[in-house]
């Protein structure tokens, strides 16, 4: 006799099985469309475009009304699963083995969008008589992608509709080693920047009727590399700074090329804005240039600032449905990458909490069903403390 599925990992699985890379739909929204609206959510298809980036399908459902105005987000493309061969279960079936689930997504994130669903419509079939407040999703297409036509239209596109939030938790993977371990309750900035040196192509033999520009980058570089732009504060890291390429594109061994080009990234704290971080790091270069170098600095349009979310209460219910749950007392990070949450920032709290992130993006990506199940109990008992006080 096959064990009947639980709805957390039911909903996993038929999302897994749209095979949803970005930033194809695949059917993934429309699972979750056919789940919502029977309960009674008012269910939107958003679709966003832009040139030069594809067109993304969104959604946005909700239901209840007054306030507090709860929204739950998140993403349901993924990235793509390699060599599928490698696999050990088939990417996007969502087999079911040795007390895992299987698949690409399980971790990042149609396990932490599943878990969310099945305690919403948990929540929801709890108050026939309705709800006391408002739930709603924000669903994107667009979060492994460009993250042009995603979450930060979608949330534009909200508010022009007269939509308010009051509080969000993002299921992406916070947690580490185990569930329980991390609420993210804040992100880093990212800030990229472009370096390029411009010369004169040559003879190496001749180098007097030539300017070689890659002494002039290592210098520029060298000041990149030894600088040390904080010591980071109580809720966040040091500011870091990694040179992430040095490209020539030079394939002989007897020429002088004419230009070099580098990029870097900085991973930043709340001691920096983009702003501050900009201006130190363009002193900084001038001062290391040698007179007369040629050379050029261009920031990336797609950066983000820090935030730290303030909302203690917010923290709070999270925190105590996190330990009622699982018995552990989760930490509050700010480490790792970016999120929608940048976005999502500007308009209301926001808080992330998920899955184990071990195997996100890995071939053989996978989650325990029974981390699976327990967050969809956190985010219930979440749902339950946040609406009933």
């Amino acid at each position: 006799m096959t064990k009947q599925l639980s709805p957390a990992v039911s909903i996993c699985r038929d999302l897994i099985r749209c095979p949803s890379v970005t930033p194809a739909e695949a059917g993934a929204l429309k699972v979750l469309e056919d789940l919502l609206k029977p309960a009674g959510f008012e269910v939107h298809r958003v679709v966003f475009s832009e040139e030069g980036t594809p067109d993304v399908e969104n959604l946005f459902a909700t239901i209840g009304s007054g306030g507090p105005h709860f929204v739950f987000a998140g993403h349901t493309d993924v990235v793509p699963a390699g060599d599928e061969a490698a696999w050990t279960h088939a990417p996007f079936e969502g087999t079911i083995s040795d007390g895992m689930i299987h698949g690409r997504g399980t971790a990042d994130m149609k396990g932490g969008v599943a878990a969310f669903a099945a305690a919403a419509l948990a929540f929801v079939k709890a108050h026939p008589e309705g709800l006391p407040g408002r739930i709603s999703f924000l669903i994107t297409g667009d979060e492994e992608g460009p993250a042009v036509n995603g979450t930060a239209k979608l949330l534009q596109w909200a508010k022009d509709q007269g939509y308010t939030f009051d509080a969000c938790i993002v299921g992406e993977p916070t947690n580490p080693e185990q569930l329980g371990d991390a609420i993210k309750v804040g992100r880093r900035g990212s800030l990229s920047g472009a370096l390029q040196v411009r010369g004169t192509q040559g003879h190496v033999a001749y180098q007097h009727l030539a300017d070689n520009p890659i002494p002039g980058m290592l210098k520029l570089l060298g000041a990149l590399a030894s600088i040390e732009l904080d010591r980071g504060n109580e809720r966040f890291m040091p500011s870091n700074l990694e040179i992430t390429s040095v490209d020539v594109g030079n394939t002989a061994y007897n020429i002088i090329p004419a230009k070099v080009e580098a990029r870097f990234n900085v991973r930043f704290n709340d001691i920096w804005s983009l702003d501050s971080l900009k201006a130190y790091l363009e002193a900084l270069l001038k001062e290391a240039a040698p007179n007369g170098l040629d050379w050029t600095l261009e920031f990336k349009p797609d950066n983000s600032e820090s935030f730290l979310t303030h909302d203690e209460d917010l923290i709070a219910t999270l925190s105590a449905a996190v330990a009622t749950v699982t018995g552990r007392t989760p930490e509050l990070s700010t480490g790792g990458g970016t999120s929608d949450a940048r976005f999502i920032k500007n308009y209301c709290p926001v808080v992330e909490f998920g899955l184990v992130g071990q195997t996100m993006h890995k071939v053989d990506e996978q989650v325990a069903v029974a981390d699976l199940d327990q967050l969809s109990e956190i985010y219930l008992q979440f749902l339950k403390s946040y609406f009933i006080k």
